[in-house]
This record gives C-alpha cells, structure tokens and sequence, in this order.
C-alpha cells in the first residue's frame, strides 16, 4: 500500500514538517531547560554546605566528569560545539547529523549546566533542533535543499523556544547559521520558530526570559553608549582569541583524564572567587538587570572588594576576564555546553562595569540599560551577528524601548570588531579549514549540489584485458564519446577516448592482438563520489577536461560527471535560490 505522505508535493510536505520540527524543538528546549533546574537543584539540595561555598570547588568538576564519561562511553562522539557542528554538518556533510543528537546533547549540556558548569545551554539546543529538523526531513525522503532548510527549522525552533524569541530564531539561523537560501525558507522557518515560542508559552509562561526594569532612552547618552559599542568589540576579541587560544592547547592533551583533573581543579577555584561564574550565571544577570547588587557571600576570599565602589567594578572586570577561562575550561575537561549563554552572561557583566565606571566619573547613566545593551554589543560582535543581537535582546527583555541604543552600540561594536577579525567565534575554525559557507551565492550552490546526483553512467564499459574487438562492439552499439575500462572488480582503471583510437577501428588483424590496456589512457583527474562540488569545479578547471570519471569509496567505477551537466546544474541552482518565489 502506498504512502499517502508521498503523493503531498514537497513543498507543502516541507511546510507541514516545518510545523512537526517547530513543536519538537520547542519541546526539547523546555526539557532541558526543566532538566538544568530539576539537576541544579538535586546537586545543591545534596552537596550545599552552609558554611562554606565548597560545592562551587566540587561540583561543576563532578558535572563535567559525568558527562564526559556519558560522551566517551555511551555516546561515542563529540558533540560539543553544537552551532559549529551544525554549520559543518551543512557544508560538507549533506545537512546529516547523526540521529543520537536528537538527545545526546541535552542530557550531557543539563548535567554539565545543573552541576554549576560555566557554559551555556543555547549552542547544545541549537544542535539538538539542527538534527530534528535534519533527521525527519532525511526520514521523509525529501531532496537535500529541503532536509536543509529543515534543519534551519530546527535551529531556529531552538532559539524561539529556549528564548520565547521567534524573531531572534528565524534572524539566528539567516546570519549564522545558514546561508544565503531563496526567500521561499522564510516561511518554513517562520512556521517553526512560531510553533516552538507557542510551546514555550505554554509550558513556561508568556513573560519574557529576562524581564527587567529600564529607563527610557535619552539621546544625551549617545556618546556613552558609543563608547560601550567600542569597548564590546575590544571585549570580543578577547573572548574569541582567548577561547580558541586556549581550546588549541588543551587539545594538545592525550590522556583525558589528567585534563578533566587539570580543568577541574582550575574551574573550581575559578567559581568559587567569583561564585557568579557557577553555572550559566543568569540569577546574576537578571539581578544588574533589575537594579539589585549582586552580594558575595561573607566566606568569599573578594568580599572585600564589595566594601569600596571602585572595587566592585574591579570585581566585575575580573568575572568578565574569569567567564573566558571558566567557560572553555568547562568544554575542555569533557563538559557540553556553548558560547552562546556565556556570551550573553559576559555582555551584561561588561555593560555593568561601563556604566558604574561612568557613574563613578558623573556621567549618570542608567545602569539597567547599558547592562542589556552590553549584551547586545558583545553578541554582535562574537557572533558577528548585528541583527540576531538587536531583535534577541530586545525580546527576551520586553526592551524594545531601547531599540535605538541596541542597534546604535551593536552596530558599532560589530563594526569596529570587524576591523581586527573577520570570522566570528563560530566560523574562525571552519573558515581556515576552506569549509565556510557564506552568504554568497556562488559558494551558496556550490554547497547545495552534490556530486552523486551528477553522476551519469550511460558510458560503456570494458575490461582491461579485453581485445579490441570487443572494444569495436561497444563502440559501435553506443555514440558515447569516452568508454570506461575496468578491471576485474569493477575498479575503475582507464578511460578509452573514442576519437583517438577511430583509426583502429577498421585494422580487423589487430581485432585478436591488440588489447584494451594496449590503447586506454589514465583519467586526467578521478573524482570521488563524496567529493564537494567546488572540489570538482577546481578539477575541471585544472585539467580543462570535459568529462571526469567518478568512484566510490571502495575504487569502483560509478560513471562519469561532465563540465556541460555540472554547469547546467549550477545555473539552475543558482536562479532557484537568487528566485523570491
């Protein structure tokens, strides 16, 4: 019996799933986010010492160990990274992301995150939405531009619903994630990033995540909050730099248990100076937020620095520094989370400590703004994500009020950073392994088209050893203009070119003597099944062939690709995703 899903076109079958994914996602986005509180508050209830802060000590080292025996035993897999991977899973991995991430990452990001590792939940979600979308679109037999987009879907889904941000969903996974796609994805995406806020509404409330108290805006600040932009991207590059500066060295650790011992220990004095490093640091961040202080316990060996004004902002300058260190020493010692959460976390530290600088100077300005347009600066400027930065603020806050100085300082910062680095935190690594995609059109194609959809086997073949009588019969029942030759396993081994054997066609005493291997020619170039298209492209130009023989990965012949169907593929791809339709 037929499948009724199968007679739906795929572009309605692509709006219908768009909806499914929508839902999933923002399912998944509420269960890890009741995981975290349901593990933050087991391993507080169990583990908080009253006298002194010493779970800060053990705790986030206890949480890292239990995921990465999770990722080293039962998943087997790195997981880690979750919008890099996805960004990777786009551009050379045919949009697949492996089934075991539709859970993996928020099982091991929610014990990570509950047990007080400084990471953030978003990148993880991210992930997880990225393969829901890539999974059912796979599972449902669609082409490969829709299982992209559908993964778009998915990510985007993760945003609205762990943000309750729709905009900032569908904005995420245009100028992050994704690239630059026809118009026609809006509207699955749009579908997906609704449905998954809806969820969240349901399950979470319709307040907004970080509800806060502002001022209205003043157009005296304008200089301040210019200053606060140029700062935000000098912040960025420390936070990019330094990340990848220091993943690169704990790479170079063979023996994974000896780096947990080393991240662990340096996590735990790191988070039990500056206890707002514990976990994603939220509760801190709603508190300068909504004007409140932020106080240190009386065991803290900083309290003291609360006691002077200039000593706070010193405190804070300090957990800006420390969030870097704390963060990727979570991830390097086996821990799963991201850079999203920690970005936001240090934008609002950063915003703070500006403003009470500039308060301690007579500027007057109000605190609880520049505390959530630094958020914004930051973002903009780590993820190179102006648009993403303005919209996601100001949803998550209800501070659209503040638009003006949202856009104003994420412009700047954005701006200014891209002065001294071109690639966001996401896409530095990708970008110097040649796998970036970017929102050109050209590289934008070269991405959606695959080499075994090109492949054409309508070519004869022949064996290595056969004669050239047999090779005069396959030439006259066929007009092709090259023949393959094969060995006895199929392997590819040769090419014979019709043209320049014709004058043997008509020696009928060499029809016995003469054999195959006597008159084929080696390939100018072999193009593997897997093989990215712009990896093809530069075959073709290299050798200026006009025709290409293809293999897989075991050596077999699979037919040839040709220049002429790879640019009439091309051109069609190109006038899909350049069409509004």
């Amino acid at each position: 019996m037929q499948n009724p899903f199968s007679k739906i076109p795929e572009r309605n079958k692509l709006l219908l799933l768009s909806l499914v994914v929508g839902i999933t996602s923002g399912l998944a986005a509420v269960l890890l986010r009741w995981l975290i509180d349901v593990i933050k508050d087991f391993a507080n209830g169990e583990f908080i010492s009253s006298a002194f802060n010493w779970q800060y000590l053990v705790l986030p080292g206890l949480g890292v160990l239990i995921s990465m025996l999770l990722v080293r035993y039962l998943i087997r897999d790195n997981i880690g990274h979750g919008v890099t991977k996805a960004l990777l899973a786009v551009s050379r991995n045919e949009s697949r992301i492996k089934p075991h991430n539709n859970w993996s990452s928020i099982l091991t990001s929610s014990i990570t995150i509950g047990f007080g590792g400084s990471v953030g939940a978003e990148a993880p979600i991210v992930y997880t939405g990225a393969a829901i979308g890539s999974n059912l679109g796979r599972i449902s037999g669609l082409s490969h531009r829709s299982v992209t987009t559908l993964l778009g879907c998915g990510a985007a889904g993760a945003v609205a619903g762990i943000f309750k941000a729709p905009l900032a969903g569908v904005l995420f996974t245009m100028e992050i994630l994704m690239f630059n796609l026809s118009l026609k994805t809006m509207l699955p995406m749009l579908i997906s990033s609704i449905s998954a806020t809806v969820v969240a509404y349901i399950f979470c409330g319709q307040n907004p995540s970080f509800a806060c108290t502002l001022t209205t805006f003043s157009i005296g600040n304008i200089p301040f909050y210019i200053i606060l932009g140029v700062v935000g991207a000098f912040a960025a590059l420390y936070f990019t730099r330094t990340t990848l500066w220091l993943e690169d060295k704990f790479a170079k650790f063979e023996n994974a248990y000896l780096k947990w011992v080393l991240c662990a220990v340096a996590l735990g004095l790191l988070i039990f100076l500056f206890p707002p490093l514990y976990g994603e640091g939220y509760d801190s961040m709603l508190a300068l937020l909504n004007g409140h202080e932020i106080s240190l316990e009386s065991g803290s060996l900083l309290s003291f620095l609360m006691a002077s004004p200039w000593g706070v902002v010193i405190f804070f300058v300090f957990v800006f520094f420390a969030k870097v260190l704390a963060m990727t020493l979570t991830n390097a010692g086996g821990g799963v989370g991201g850079t999203f959460g920690p970005t936001l976390f240090s934008g609002a530290i950063l915003g703070f400590a500006v403003a009470r600088s500039l308060n301690l100077l007579g500027a007057g300005v109000p605190e609880q703004n520049f505390v959530l347009v630094g958020m914004a600066a930051l973002m903009a400027s780590v993820m190179q994500a102006p648009m993403t930065a303005i919209f996601l603020i100001a949803e998550i806050s209800g501070g659209y009020e503040l638009l003006i100085p949202l856009i104003l300082t994420s412009t700047v910062s954005f701006g200014f950073v891209r002065i001294f680095e071109k690639y966001s935190i996401y896409t530095k690594r990708i970008a110097q392994s040649g796998d970036l995609l970017t929102h050109d059109n050209d590289q934008a194609v070269m991405t959606l088209l695959r080499t075994k959809d090109l492949i054409r086997d309508k070519y004869p073949r022949v064996r290595v050893n056969d004669s050239l009588r047999k090779l005069v019969k396959a030439i006259s029942n066929s007009d092709a203009a090259v023949i393959a030759v094969l060995g006895d396993d199929g392997s590819f081994q040769g090419m014979i070119d019709v043209a320049n054997v014709r004058k043997y066609l008509f020696r009928s005493d060499l029809y016995n003597t003469t054999k195959v291997y006597n008159l084929m020619e080696s390939a100018p170039e072999i193009v593997r099944e897997e093989e990215r298209i712009e990896d093809v492209m530069s075959k073709f130009e290299r050798t200026e062939a006009w025709r290409l023989p293809v293999v897989g990965a075991d050596g077999r012949y699979l037919g040839f690709i040709s220049k002429s169907r790879l640019l009439m593929a091309y051109r069609a791809e190109l006038r899909e995703i350049t069409s509004g339709d």
